[in-house]
């Protein structure tokens, strides 16, 4: 994969710069150490990501693309913890992803090897069950609740403002249409979900091309 207007010891670099500036505590030679052993791993996950998503361009990644760099950061921070179990390391990309990109993506989170953001700012993603082809737009929130776990399935789209709480099942092929919350409810496979009466929701068909604008499928 291109590394645009880097190497790729220029951009491990470019990370490391970016961590001592939110986390300026004199330890960028152990962070850069655990980043670099995880280095080639993470971009190779962020290639396949890249290379199965419709808007950006095929084989290259652009670190000034703020959903780009969303991405490769919770790749890095996964990878480092479930290669190593250090936690160190993995906490200073999570924090750098909030500063940077105002998303609380935490590095234990299992997401999908394919997803898409559209703007990053204001997305909340707790544990949940994510299914692959995942779209995800500002301020949309996947929160658990006690021991009561979100499913999300796969190909989902969640338009700005939303929410899927607590026992809430997102069968596949779904849309979840702008500020809606999903609460402990059902979203049927191949549904678009509105709105419905107070507490309710309403549903009717996805267009079948809707997936076409995101993703190489």
């Amino acid at each position: 994969m291109k590394l645009k207007d880097h190497t790729r010891e220029s951009l491990l670099a470019y990370i490391v710069a970016q961590c001592a500036s939110v986390v300026p505590d004199a330890r960028q030679a152990a962070f850069r150490g655990a980043a670099d052993a995880h280095f080639d791993e993470s971009l190779e996950r962020l290639h396949r990501c890249i290379n199965a998503c419709a808007p950006w361009r095929m084989d290259e990644f652009n670190v000034l693309q703020s959903s780009q760099h969303t991405i490769f950061l919770y790749f890095l921070a996964n990878t480092i913890w479930m290669r190593s179990g250090e936690t160190d390391a993995p906490t200073r990309l999570f924090l750098m992803n909030k500063a940077f990109n105002g998303i609380d993506l935490f590095y234990e989170i299992a997401m999908p090897e394919v997803f898409y953001i559209g703007h990053s700012v204001g997305i909340v993603l707790a544990k949940a069950t994510y299914g692959n082809h995942l779209v995800l737009y500002q301020n949309s929130t996947v929160g658990r609740h006690k021991d009561q776990v979100p499913v999300i399935g796969d190909r989902v789209v969640l338009y700005p403002n939303t929410a899927v709480i607590g026992r809430s099942l997102v069968e596949d092929d779904t849309v979840i249409s702008q500020g809606v919350s999903v609460v402990n409810k059902h979203v049927p496979k191949g549904s678009i979900a509105f709105l419905g009466g107070p507490g309710e929701l309403s549903f009717k068909p996805r267009p079948d091309d809707l997936l076409g604008e995101y993703f190489r499928l």
